[in-house]
């Protein structure tokens, strides 16, 4: 490691504007799981400023990292390592150095951890090989002392009417051997020349297609142009089918009308192809796209093109909000309540608000879209902290679906021929109604594969991970059973381990593969495809499956959650939901939330086009609140209901969580850890602590678990308090903490 550590804490150093030369002191902060930057000398020749990328020696490797200010430490300058170089990269930005800073306060995770995520495209590899073409020198055959033949009069010819990168390209055109190019090249006829690099993103033009736009949209998109100059919150709440995308492409139309970039954020990479798709209709050309999927040089080229200002739009997910673009002008954050915006691997962080914070360093404005608001969201809007603008309609001709339950206490599946299952009868003659009209049904189940419990008939043993608190999930097209938090898999084993009785294992439970076998053989000719986050591996095959669905070559699809959002598909005018009260058990403070969320989200998808839509919810407790809510389209007393709740209980948004997670190898060292911390937990008025517990995945990935929570009244920040408890405690080297500050979900 460097010699001497920056004493001072991250976010009290120096990011101004200012350059050190050489010689000078700097820290530099180092994408490693450290909270404080290092110090070390600007080398000769060199001058760096805040910002700059540069590589530095830690301990025997070279690491890059970002010089972050003034060195502060105590250590002699005689005691200090020298930068090795700096990167020919973009410095990033200054508003980008406020924003991790922030981030690593308010989340308490290592700031060199939330670096890496802003640097990682350029941490690793070569940069780039300049672009070359091939250029006649002026030198004649003669002049170079060669002889002119057929094949070099064809390359002459063949430069004379269009430029290569390449020999090889070169000498493809002409229809001769490469050798006979580079010969050329090394006689002197011929040069090779840098050029600047064509662009890899595509032109956008605001002008190409310009939407027609309805009277609620016309005013929406005139609301947000009056809220476009500044920093402000704007909720674009709209119903499904509404045409948000259109209304807020048009308030990208206009920031890039100002030379400024754009950010778009979606929860997950399935929605990005629609996303595209639509972008490319208005604009002419895609957006530049960001996730974790890309490989290394598109990742690299995207932090440039953001770096750069080559990058106008950016779809993405999560991390890209830590790319470092040149002009940032808006950001949007499509489907905003949705949790996947929360990450909760490696830093722990909510991507929709750290979004919100990201435009308020930047001073500028941000949209939130969606048709179902987050409670936080909503009380935002009413404490007027963030401003609304509201599309109450469906667009054009489409209407709201109608949508009714499916009570299985009165009406449950049928036994007979088609073995266990699934579908209520009312759901089966309206699945054989949609078929019969030409039209396309989603049977829509939030559990993916064959089975999730796989169990013994004769002495009840379960399945389950040997590295986690989960039974394995059956994957039948695959002949696998699964763990769906570490990925561990195997084959089904022939005897039970438990009491060895042979092929004694049966399924419990539906998935959607289970659903999609019932399917295809009630209707053996209809053409039935399942959709899960695992089947849809790669972005192309999310634009082929919605080819497909919109070419009409599917008949019914079968699928989680994946389908339920953001996807405009106009001939699918039946949603059935298999089981509607998925989601509503277990101890959750947002699980009625989530699954109102959810199922008016999959509602959605039905009639968005001319013909009418249906949507029917297979439910064991048709007068829980969120089937009436959903039935009567009532959602005010719903949001209502939860607003009184979690009032009472002053839990988010009226009260604060902070989640410290202990885990480790050895189960006692967590318990008696837990314990420690527990016994050193801060007492007061306004706050209190809960636990410790055995987690609800007690074992993951072959770490035992425990949780306490810390609940404080709104007005505490916790930070400071977690800081000082987790101050008070020395954890033995073989126990993480991990520190979840506003948790989104308690396993």
């Amino acid at each position: 490691m460097p010699t001497s550590q920056s004493t001072a804490s991250i976010d009290t150093l120096p990011v101004a504007l200012v350059e050190f030369s050489a010689g000078a002191r700097i820290a530099v902060l180092l994408p490693l799981p450290v909270n404080t930057p290092y110090d070390y000398l600007v080398p000769d020749d060199c001058v760096l400023a805040p910002g700059d990328v540069v590589e530095v020696s830690v301990g025997r490797r070279i690491e890059t990292g970002v010089v972050w200010g003034a060195g502060l430490g105590d250590v002699s300058s005689a005691k200090l390592k020298t930068v090795v170089r700096k990167l020919e990269v973009p410095a990033l930005p200054d508003v980008l150095l406020r924003f991790i800073d922030w981030v690593a306060g308010y989340t308490l995770q290592p700031a060199g951890q939330i670096l890496r995520m802003a640097i990682n495209p350029i941490r690793r590899g070569s940069a780039p090989k300049p672009a070359t073409t091939i250029v006649a020198s002026g030198r004649s055959f003669e002049d170079c002392n060669v002889k002119a033949t057929p094949a070099r009069e064809k390359i002459i010819a063949a430069l004379a009417a269009d430029s290569f990168p390449s020999a090889a390209a070169l000498a493809k055109k002409s229809n001769v051997g490469a050798g006979v190019v580079r010969g050329l090249i090394d006689a002197g006829v011929l040069s090779v020349v840098e050029t600047t690099a064509a662009s890899p993103f595509d032109k956008l033009d605001i002008y190409h297609a310009k939407t027609v736009l309805e009277g609620d949209q016309t005013s929406a998109v005139s609301a947000l142009f009056a809220r476009l100059n500044a920093f402000n919150v704007t909720l674009l709440d709209g119903v499904t089918g509404s045409g948000k995308t259109e209304v807020y492409l048009e308030a990208v139309a206009e920031t890039l009308a100002q030379g400024k970039q754009v950010l778009v954020l979606v929860p997950e990479i399935a929605l990005t192809a629609q996303s595209i798709a639509r972008f490319t209709g208005r604009f002419g050309g895609a957006p530049a796209v960001w996730h974790s999927d890309l490989n290394y040089k598109r990742r690299r080229e995207t932090w440039l093109g953001a770096a750069q200002g080559d990058a106008k739009v950016v779809i993405g997910a999560r991390s890209a909000l830590f790319l470092p673009f040149q002009n940032l002008g808006l950001i949007i954050v499509d489907e905003e309540h949705e949790a996947a915006f929360k990450q909760e691997d490696g830093v722990i962080y909510h991507a929709r608000d750290m979004a919100v914070v990201r435009a308020r360093e930047g001073q500028i404005p941000i949209i939130l879209s969606t048709a179902t608001p987050s409670l936080e969201t909503v009380m935002n809007v009413r404490s007027k902290r963030y401003g609304e603008v509201k599309l109450p309609r469906r667009f054009g001709a489409a209407q709201m679906p109608a949508i009714s339950v499916v009570d299985m206490r009165k009406d449950p599946p049928e036994k007979g021929r088609w073995g266990r299952a699934w579908l209520a009868p009312s759901m089966v003659k309206a699945v054989e109604d949609t078929l019969a009209s030409g039209e396309q049904a989603l049977l829509f189940l939030n559990r993916r594969g064959y089975a999730p419990l796989t169990l013994c008939r004769c002495c009840g043993h379960r399945l389950s991970c040997p590295s986690c608190t989960a039974w394995l999930v059956e994957h039948r097209k695959t002949g696998r059973l699964q763990c769906h938090h570490c990925g561990y898999n195997a084959r089904p084993p022939k005897t039970c381990p438990s009491c060895d009785a042979a092929e004694s294992f049966v399924p419990c439970g539906p998935g959607i593969e289970r659903v999609a076998e019932e399917a295809a053989a009630r209707w053996p000719d209809a053409k039935i495809r399942t959709v899960a986050s695992d089947t849809l591996d790669r972005p192309s095959s999310i634009a082929e499956l919605i080819a497909d669905i919109l070419d009409g070559r599917i008949d019914i699809l079968v699928g989680t959650q994946v389908l339920a959002k953001g996807h405009h598909f106009p001939g699918l005018t039946l949603v059935g939901v298999v089981d509607a009260d998925l989601g509503l058990s277990g101890w959750d403070l947002r699980a009625a939330e989530r699954t109102h969320q959810l199922l008016h989200q999959v509602a959605g998808r039905a009639g968005r086009a001319e013909k009418p839509g249906r949507v029917l919810l297979q439910t064991h407790d048709p007068n829980h609140p969120v089937m009436q809510a959903l039935l009567s389209g009532d959602d005010e007393t719903f949001i209502a209901n939860e607003i009184d709740t979690r009032q009472a209980l002053t839990m988010p948004p009226f009260g604060r969580l902070t989640a410290l997670i202990l885990s480790g190898p050895d189960e006692a060292a967590v318990i008696n850890a837990s314990r420690q911390l527990a016994a050193a937990a801060p007492r007061g008025d306004g706050f209190e602590v809960l636990g410790p517990a055995p987690a609800f995945m007690a074992l993951l990935r072959g770490r035992h678990r425990h949780r306490l929570l810390l609940k404080t009244r709104r007005n505490i920040a916790p930070q400071l308090l977690v800081k000082e408890w987790l101050g008070r405690v020395k954890m033995p080297p073989s126990v993480r903490v991990q520190v979840d500050v506003d948790p989104y979900s308690f396993y």
